[in-house]
């Protein structure tokens, strides 16, 4: 099976599209090596993938499905290995949480003129 459609399936990634770019972008290795979305995979084979801040989770493959399944069944196609996180990195996810709404997407082009004033008044400029 597919790695992208699998990780699709199990439910680790929202789309088969999301799973593709995780993998093109070189956020999934499988048994320590970085896989394209077109790699086969098989039960027992390790997947580990980059999520934000850098968090690994890591789960090995116990089945396959060939259609989407209910996310409680598709809990049931792997094992996850991953350990429990730090600390300090649920007050690092914390952080990140309160300061997403003050964030600005990059796609989001030049800043119109209420931003502009906005950003000049924070930086004490006026």
């Amino acid at each position: 099976m597919r790695l992208d459609l699998w990780l699709d399936v199990s439910c680790l990634f929202k789309t088969r599209s999301e799973a593709q770019k995780a993998c093109r972008g070189g956020k999934v290795d499988i048994n320590g090596q970085a896989a394209k979305p077109h790699r086969e995979i098989k039960p027992g084979d390790e997947v580990e993938i980059t999520r934000r801040f850098g968090r690994r989770q890591k789960v090995v493959v116990k089945g396959m499905s060939d259609q989407h399944i209910p996310k409680a069944d598709a809990r049931l196609l792997y094992d996850d290995l991953t350990p429990k996180p730090t600390s300090e990195e649920v007050e690092m996810r914390r952080i990140a949480r309160m300061a997403a709404p003050f964030t600005r997407p990059a796609s989001a082009g030049a800043p119109d003129r209420r931003e502009r004033r906005a950003l000049r008044r924070l930086k004490g400029r006026g």
